[in-house]
């Protein structure tokens, strides 16, 4: 059985360059592919069948993209290709993530200014400072400007910021429909963050409440669980004595002995038989004189410091707990700004209770944790000298202080902390969602199992979504924060500082009888759990909305688990009931020699722009690609292994096609064992890599096919290569060689093509008319000329070859010296296929006679080289 695959005409190969470079490629094929709308998306008289959607993480427009963002972004763009060859009208959009507070803190070092929403707004504005990282001022001699002066730059910087990060993105070849991108700030993504908002109002989903609220005191902003991270810090036990009327004191130990004219009870766990007598009573605090009592909680730790602690409003998370959950008084004693506040708590009521106070009053914790030591010591009270310890301590993710717990009146969406059905909701969702790698899944449910509170949504920052509502001010001026106003949806979106509610006028504004403006705006996670909301056209493009939604893929990274994957399939739930995608590919981290994450905050990111100058896009795209999702891979900038691994695949691509082509169009049927057997073998690649794609395994598909293409360069282009020229007149040998060759780069340009999309476009064109990354990906069906052979006749061929070459080395003779005679011994089996090989591997060892028996193992034997005539030799 023989087959005659179509091959293309030669009259489409006289663009072939003498030398193929890779310079200059992202250029020509990006221009080509902009030009020609390759990667525009096609909804006409699409089905949701024919569509996959991709919900592509907004990056963060706060400076600069790094390698990491190259690493996860290529894993993204290799599926978008493969589905997009692979017969699917791709929808991949791009957004921004521009609002928050990276984008709040590049501006003030950017600008030299900090906001001051009590300052008016100023026209033509000049900020006194512009470029740099600006960290080099101080945040005192940053210049305060108003709010609104302070939004404009934010949106001037942002809007160069996503300039350059686009041009990126289209060097390195992400094949982006740019006509679907967004910005989480812009009119719409406010909009429909708002709504979504209004929508969870409405349901009773969003509410507000004053209450305990971890805070930022450098931000001046209250921070939610999943912001929060414990970093190792340096502290110290005070043993302090509480005097008990009638008794010995009760000593307790703890790390924050400022924070005692909060203390509001003991607590010690009710198992504990030392304490057991104790409960019911009271004790009274040294140094304010205050009456509290002693309880028992399971959450007190037996075997920590002394066993029984002070419970403060509020030293840390724990302290909420019980404060809760013992109903106890708020004593809170912590500002905004992280000082001890002016006024004692009501419950200090002795003389030398409010004088001790009046010493902390206006104090920072660090000076006021000072003072009381001081105090204690001078009392009697401390016993010993503090004892040092290491401790984790709560920090907000992108802060440098420890986080305070103060009182505030904020806004929460409820995520399932406090509703058992909705988290059991929420974990039956994550199971219908298929994680790429599965041991990613534990991740989402640790955190929904782990969840102590409602989402805390609003933030006292600047550039953001505002909260938009209004608060009726009654005719005693009392501000009536349970019955806030909405506006209507098509008054949206809205800014309540600036804006006017229906019904009123701007001359209400803080008067009795009229109103109050929100001015939190929402975390910025509450605009981005709505991406595929933004991108795909929710109460804009309802169409649009039922073609993409739910989307087929959210690729993102494991450290966003907890916030961005967690918050958007809580959205979607609550807005939808379902889940908003269908699978989630979770890429690992790139890591320094040292394996230690790459970030920022660690100074060890690598700016991907000199990379990609540097070898290239596909070279990049290559070493992205190798690495698993959910797997770290290591990056050395200074010895690029990889990356110089894949610039030699991608230029021997080029050189590949170009001696494919050259062999002209002697084409026709298939009929050489070998030449089928070669194309069996890529058609056993061309499906494992298929599956492994269908897997989100590009690894796996990237190195079947790679293995395949060096044995198919270095052992079967030379095997035939003689007869690809015309070797022994026999024409049919030769069209088969050719035909088999260019079959076979036709159908490896495909399978490279999510890989190194410039390059195997480049050659591509040298014999097509039409654009590689819209072709079909190739199936069995482009390989039928295998016939019934398989791939084990390549294989001991290839064997053969390097023993052959092996025996002229160990004779040390040149691989072109020519060989009288030479005998292969193999298996009985593996003789009779490699007779069918023979003539080959006769040119390519320019061997005159070549014989076979019968052994145990191949090997080559009794090679006797062909000594050239003396006159030649010295010639």
């Amino acid at each position: 059985m023989s087959s005659s695959p179509s091959v293309p005409p030669s009259s489409s190969t006289q663009g072939i360059p003498d030398k193929p470079v890779l310079e200059g490629l992202e250029v020509k094929w990006g221009e080509r592919w902009e030009n020609s709308g390759t990667y525009r998306f096609n909804r006409d008289g699409a089905t949701r069948g024919d569509i996959y959607s991709i919900d592509t993480p907004p990056p963060t427009a706060s400076g600069s993209l790094h390698v990491g963002h190259v690493f996860s972004y290529t894993h993204t763009d290799v599926v978008a290709r493969f589905q997009r060859m692979s017969g699917k009208r791709v929808f991949y959009p791009m957004g921004w993530d521009d609002n928050g507070l990276p984008t709040e803190r590049r501006v003030q070092n950017y600008y030299g200014v900090r906001c001051d929403p009590s300052l008016p707004y100023v026209a033509d504005f000049t900020p006194p400072h512009e470029g740099g990282d600006g960290k080099s001022i101080k945040a005192a001699d940053q210049q305060p400007i108003s709010r609104r002066n302070f939004i404009e730059l934010c949106e001037q910087l942002t809007i160069e910021d996503e300039k350059a990060f686009e041009e990126l993105w289209r060097q390195l070849g992400l094949s982006v429909d740019w006509t679907q991108s967004y910005r989480t700030i812009d009119d719409s993504s406010r909009r429909k963050s708002q709504l979504g908002f209004l929508r969870n109002l409405e349901r009773g989903e969003a509410y507000q409440d004053q209450a305990p609220t971890l805070w930022d005191i450098t931000f001046r902003t209250a921070v939610a669980q999943a912001e929060l991270e414990d970093r190792d810090q340096p502290g110290a036990y005070h043993r302090i004595g509480f005097a008990r009327e009638g008794g010995e004191p009760i000593f307790i130990e703890t790390t924050r002995p400022e924070l005692l004219p909060a203390c509001v009870a003991l607590v010690a766990h009710p198992d504990d038989e030392r304490y057991q007598p104790l409960f019911g009573t009271t004790v009274t605090t040294p140094l304010f004189g205050v009456e509290v009592p002693v309880l028992a909680h399971p959450l007190a730790q037996k075997d920590k410091g002394s066993g029984i602690a002070m419970i403060c409003t509020f030293g840390d998370v724990t302290d909420v707990i019980w404060w809760r959950e013992l109903k106890l008084p708020n004593r809170t004693v912590l500002g905004k700004d992280g000082r001890l506040i002016a006024d004692a708590p009501e419950a200090i009521t002795s003389e030398a209770g409010k004088a001790a106070y009046a010493e902390l009053a206006g104090k920072t914790v660090f000076s006021a944790k000072k003072a009381v030591v001081e105090l204690l010591q001078a009392s009697g009270d401390l016993v010993g000298d503090p004892k040092p310890i290491q401790h984790p301590v709560k920090f907000f993710e992108k802060g440098d202080r420890p986080l305070e717990i103060v009182s505030t009146r904020q806004w929460y969406v409820k995520n399932g902390a406090t509703d058992p059905a909705l988290k059991a909701r929420l974990i039956e969702l994550g199971r219908e969602i298929a994680f790429w790698p599965d041991f990613m899944r534990v991740r989402y449910e640790n955190w929904v199992e782990g969840l102590s509170g409602d989402w805390l949504i609003s933030r006292q920052r600047f550039f953001g979504v505002p909260i938009p509502v209004w608060y009726p001010i009654d005719a005693d001026g009392e501000v009536q924060f349970e019955s806030p106003i909405t506006p209507d949806a098509a008054q949206l979106p809205v800014d309540p500082s600036s804006d006017v509610p229906n019904g009123y006028t701007e001359a209400q504004r803080g008067e009795a009888g009229g109103f109050l403006g929100e001015v939190d705006v929402m975390d910025t996670w509450m605009t981005s759990s709505l991406t595929p909301q933004l991108a795909g056209g929710w109460e804009s493009d309802e169409e649009l909305f039922r073609l993409v939604f739910p989307y087929d893929l959210r690729p993102q990274g494991q450290d966003i688990i907890r916030t961005w994957l967690f918050s958007t399939v809580l959205r979607a739930q609550l807005e939808h009931g379902v889940a908003p995608w269908s699978n989630a590919t979770i890429s690992g981290f790139i890591v320094d020699p040292d394996r230690k994450k790459m970030s920022k905050s660690k100074g060890n990111v690598v700016t991907p722009a000199d990379m990609l100058e540097a070898h290239g896009s596909d070279a990049v795209r290559y070493w992205a690609a190798s690495s698993r999702l959910g797997t770290d891979a290591a990056f050395d900038p200074k010895n690029p292994t990889q990356i110089k691994i894949g610039r030699r695949l991608a230029i021997k691509v080029l050189n590949a096609s170009k001696l494919v082509l050259g062999y002209g169009d002697h084409v026709g049927e298939v009929t050489e064992p070998l030449d089928r057997s070669m194309l069996a073998e890529l058609n056993r690649v061309v499906g494992e890599a298929t599956k492994a794609f269908s897997e989100y395994n590009h690894a796996r598909a990237l190195e079947v096919t790679e293995t395949f293409f060096w044995t198919f360069c270095d052992d079967y282009l030379e095997l035939v290569k003689e007869r690809a020229y015309g070797a022994g007149d026999d024409t049919q040998a030769q069209a088969s060689a050719v035909t088999a060759m260019r079959s076979a780069i036709d159908v490896l340009l495909r399978l490279f093509a999510p890989f190194i999309p410039f390059a195997t476009a480049e050659s591509w064109s040298w014999w097509h008319d039409s654009e590689l990354h819209t072709a079909a990906w190739p199936t069995s069906a482009d390989l039928a000329a295998a016939g019934d052979q398989d791939g084990a006749l390549l294989a001991l061929t290839s064997t053969a070859l390097t023993s052959i070459r092996g025996a002229k080395t160990a004779a040390k003779a040149s691989q072109k010296t020519p060989v009288a005679s030479a005998v292969i011994a193999a298996p009985e089996e593996s003789v009779a296929l490699l007779r069918l090989a023979s003539a080959d591997l006769r040119h390519v060892g320019r061997i005159e006679q070549l014989d076979f028996e019968v052994a145990e193992t191949l090997e080559v034997r009794d090679i006797e080289l062909l000594v050239a005539p003396q006159t030649e030799a010295s010639s």
